[in-house]
Formats: structure tokens, sequence, C-alpha cells
């Protein structure tokens, strides 16, 4: 459940830090959001290096999640509601995540 939560907050950190230059450059807002985009960019590849695992395989099973974590941020944020074909994107993602981040270790 650790090495879930770390990648959650991981993606989080990601897409907080690719969400506020959007809003600048899309939305047409204050440059002052690179700011806290940059800050939460650095968050996330610090959050990077707390993983156990190799470098790629971290970032091969972050992917699921990310998936994941992005389809909430549309429903939480953005507040459009996943369609069913997004909800078996991630489950889909999320199993193949589980494949690679909870390999027997030997």
């Amino acid at each position: 459940m650790k090495t879930f939560l770390l990648y959650v907050v991981t993606a989080i950190a990601e897409i907080v830090g690719c969400y506020f230059p959007y809003r600048w450059l899309k939305e047409d807002g204050s440059p002052w959001l690179l700011i806290p985009g940059a800050l939460a960019l650095a968050l996330f590849a610090w959050l990077l290096t707390l993983h156990a695992s190799a470098a790629g395989r971290v970032y091969a099973a972050y992917g699921g999640v990310y998936i994941a974590v992005a389809i909430m941020w549309l429903w939480i944020v953005e507040r459009i509601r996943p369609t069913t074909w997004d909800l078996a994107g991630v489950a889909i993602a999320l199993a193949g995540m589980s494949v690679i981040a909870f390999q027997p270790r030997g």
C-alpha cells in the first residue's frame, strides 16, 4: 500500500506541475502560475527517487497510476464525469502497473 500511495502522490505532483502552466497558456492565467508549477515538477522529480525499484521499472509502473490519477483529476477538478471506457482503461492500466510493481523479488 505504501508503494501505491507513493505513486499516487508522485502522479498528483506531476499533474499539478503541468496544470499550472496549462492554465497560464490555455486560459490566459497569470505568469505567477509558473512558480507553483515548477515547484510541483521539482517535487515530482524528487518523489521519483524515493521508489525502491530501478528507474525504468518505476516509470513503467508509475504510468498506470498516472492514468488513474489523471482520470480522477478529470472528474474532481475539471468536473467531467469519466466514461465507462475511461474506467475500463484505468482498470487495465492498474492491472499492468500491479504486475510490474508487485512482481516477486528474488
